[in-house]
């Protein structure tokens, strides 16, 4: 009896233990479960790029830009340009191998397709996983290729050593020092507005504009991975107002605006909206220059590694207190009025757009703007400018010569400077940019005139691009066609960026996202991307059919005796 009442006794307690682990066990389950969602949900997240070192969109707003990167690729090119043969679509389906590269002269065009293939190799056909097109295309093997080291003679600037300042008898060195005598530039002009100032050989004291100058070489402007040239842009984009006058000579309104800390940059104001295209009846000199196309430039230059157009930020500004109220430029000043809307507006003085028919208004005071960096003092680093040889006649009636006659490339080949060295096939990299972007006002190009003829040519001035995306225009690319002749790195990345991989409209959407004025809308329409695309298969068409046509020099090697090692 008495057995049974401790079984009776232990019933409920062994009960309640069972039903504490049943507990403790569904307890641990859940945990389980919570911890591998949290696990897949951060797995499943893209990591963001780090390489934007400047104020974008908010989050809403990129996904919104990010999202219409699986628009579709290039269509056919317009109908003006359709005598071309179009490219096979074998061409956009290399299977091919990044870790190999050699090159022969004389192979038929197929092989040479396959051997340039190689070189591309990496992104054909597929998507950038897990990271975004711009970093993987600036990691690509073709925008990372070895080059000899700059000598002391291919530096535009240099800081001048005791050696120097021993030395003074060269006049080629004085140009070439960027300080004075001792090394040191002091200054103490706080009253003037401008911040004191103490540099000296040290890279560190330098402003961010003066690093620029003094990172200017015979084969670029600017190194991509100079962590300074984050620095500069920022600075561009941040540095406060303290002088305003209107820049002389050109045909369209723009500013100089100086910073405290003696920098100097160049302004061209917002004329008309983004989405604005030149009207069909307008000649190409009778048109608005816009302060995105010089921004979209910039970026485009980038993309294709040729890094020969001075950096290039949008912002805001305030027209009323970063120009009418401090500017000392008395013509400029009188041409200030408010608007019927209330909107602060002026005009300037020069020979286009500038009359109180075609002002620049802000809204009422907010201003867009695009400031440029500028360029080296003349007296520091002359330069030269020369007459484009496919310059057009800027005459309503007349045609120019190379309109005329279809062999005119041939007698350019037998002048200066385009009968020996790179001069050729770097003015065909300009007028691949410029038909690109759609810019036909290419009637002049400079070069630094320390370099002589071995040097890259600055692509300056591109405020009339990107006018119209529902046409294209053959004739800025006749150069290319006449001549049939191109650099080999450059149509490698032509052809790179026309795969789905690294699409130039994707590449290019995401790259204008690093400008602080991508914030307030996109830089580019979705039309003027697409037509990236649709250009960049025209160009690719003329290439090839210069290929079929069996020129044996279409192709100018600059990367003869790079062979790349697997890893």
């Amino acid at each position: 009896m008495r057995k049974i009442m401790i079984k009776q006794n232990l019933g409920p307690s062994t009960r309640s233990i069972y039903l504490g682990l049943a507990c403790l066990s569904l307890a641990l389950h859940l945990l389980l479960a919570f911890f591998c969602l949290s696990v897949l949900q951060t797995a499943c997240v893209l990591p963001t790029s780090s390489s934007s070192s400047i104020p974008t969109r908010t989050d809403t707003q990129h996904s919104q830009s990010i999202s219409h990167s699986s628009s579709s690729s290039s269509s056919a090119a317009s109908s003006s340009s359709q005598k071309l043969p179009t490219i096979p679509q074998s061409e956009e389906h290399h299977q091919l191998n990044a870790n190999t590269f050699h090159h022969k002269k004389n192979h038929s065009f197929s092989d040479a397709t396959e051997r340039e293939g190689e070189m591309i190799g990496a992104g054909e056909g597929q998507k950038v996983m897990g990271r975004q097109k711009l970093e993987e295309l600036f990691k690509h093997p073709l925008y990372n290729l070895p080059r000899p080291e700059l000598q002391d003679d291919d530096w535009l600037l240099r800081v001048k050593t005791n050696e120097h300042a021993r030395d003074r008898g060269s006049e080629e060195e004085e140009r070439e020092d960027a300080i004075d005598d001792d090394s040191q530039w002091q200054s103490d002009s706080e009253e003037e507005g401008y911040d004191k100032a103490s540099w000296t050989r040290d890279v560190e004291t330098h402003p961010p504009w003066l690093r620029f100058h003094l990172g200017i070489s015979r084969r670029e402007l600017y190194d991509r991975k100079d962590p300074n040239l984050a620095q500069l842009t920022h600075y561009l984009a941040t540095q406060r107002v303290l002088g305003a006058v209107q820049k002389r000579g050109g045909t369209q309104l723009k500013l100089l605006i100086s910073f405290p800390n003696y920098g100097q940059v160049l302004l061209k104001p917002m004329r008309q909206s983004r989405d604005a295209e030149t009207d069909v009846n307008l000649f190409y000199f009778s048109d608005f220059e816009r302060h995105n196309a010089e921004i979209a430039a910039f970026h485009l230059d980038r993309l294709l590694g040729f890094n020969r157009i001075p950096p290039v930020v949008g912002r805001l500004i305030n027209v009323t207190s970063d120009v009418r109220e401090i500017t000392t430029d008395k013509r400029m000043s009188r041409t200030f009025f408010t608007s019927p809307a209330g909107n602060v507006c002026f005009y300037g003085q020069c020979e286009y757009y500038c009359s109180s028919e075609h002002p620049v208004c802000g809204r009422p005071h907010e201003l867009e703007v695009s400031l440029a960096a500028m360029l080296p003092d003349l007296a520091l680093a002359p330069r030269r400018s020369w007459r484009s040889p496919w310059r057009r006649s800027y005459s309503r009636i007349k045609l120019a010569q190379w309109e005329k006659d279809p062999a005119y490339c041939d007698s350019v080949k037998q002048r200066p400077p385009y009968d020996h060295g790179t001069r050729l096939v770097d003015f065909i990299d300009m007028a691949v940019l410029d038909f690109l972007m759609g810019n036909m006002d290419r009637h002049h190009y400079e070069t630094f005139e320390i370099f002589g003829n071995e040097t890259f040519l600055l692509h300056l001035d591109n405020g009339r691009a990107f006018g119209r995306h529902s046409r294209d225009e053959p004739s800025i690319l006749v150069p290319l066609q006449q001549c049939c002749r191109i650099r080999r790195s450059t149509l490698l990345r032509l052809r790179l960026l026309s795969l789905p991989g690294f699409r130039l409209s994707d590449v290019m959407r995401e790259s204008l996202l690093q400008d602080p004025l991508a914030a307030v809308a996109p830089l580019l329409s979705e039309p003027h991307l697409s037509a990236l695309d649709r250009r960049l298969a025209f160009v690719l068409q003329v290439v090839e059919a210069c290929q079929q046509q069996q020129h044996a020099d279409v192709i100018y090697n600059d990367l003869e005796g790079y062979d790349p090692q697997p890893d």
